[in-house]
């Protein structure tokens, strides 16, 4: 729920990985993506220049998609130092920021014109803040939510989550914990390990 308003509509994610532009463009486009949000911290990569938000924007115009930059409201780096304890991002107090929610709020409103990408770098969801901090409050928020692998095939969140369960090896509900209570501390771990540390000199997403 948003505000009072039941929201049922879909959204993908995507990871530009080590792909050419060409072989993004043909995963977004068999989805029938037509507008791409770019959720990097900072949109530019020294491995993949492809990816850099100037020419990349340019040639999915070219291919009559849109493109936004989001990074800065959805991005993984946050430039709020409350965002950090022990020099590391932690994913709960990020999303509690008006900047987040702010990002949030602008893809509800884009995905009632535009089929939907979110993009960030990593090829497998699970590892990537889109996936473990973003889907996971636009699922809460009512959003449908698919990963766009690096095959082309989708995978629901739900499943997504299904299988960082057992990647993370947490056992299954009990009478102890229900499986939402299991959800959540799959992407409380998750986060502690893929989370942005300010230590960190290599660029990530």
């Amino acid at each position: 729920m948003v505000r009072g308003i039941e929201v049922s509509m879909t959204i993908y994610t995507v990871g530009h990985s080590t792909n050419t532009f060409r072989q993004l463009v043909s995963l977004l486009k068999q989805h029938d993506i037509t507008a791409v949000a770019d959720v990097r911290s900072q949109p530019y990569s020294r491995v993949n220049p492809q990816f850099n938000k100037k020419p990349f924007k340019a040639a999915l115009k070219e291919c009559g998609m849109s493109y936004v930059f989001l990074g800065a409201e959805l991005g993984a780096r946050s430039t709020d130092p409350n965002c950090y304890v022990n020099g590391k991002v932690q994913y709960d107090l990020l999303a509690k920021t008006s900047a987040f929610q702010y990002g949030l709020e602008r893809l509800q409103k884009g995905v009632t014109k535009f089929h939907v990408a979110m993009m960030c770098a990593e090829k497998e969801p699970l590892i990537c803040h889109r996936t473990i901090l973003i889907a996971r409050h636009l699922h809460e928020r009512g959003f449908a939510v698919r990963h766009i692998l690096h095959n082309g095939i989708l995978e629901d969140h739900d499943s997504a989550m299904d299988r960082l369960v057992k990647l993370l090896r947490i056992p299954d509900e009990d009478m102890f914990r229900n499986k939402a209570e299991t959800i959540c501390l799959a992407y409380a771990m998750q986060g502690q390990k893929i989370a942005y540390g300010s230590d960190e000199m290599e660029l990530t997403a």
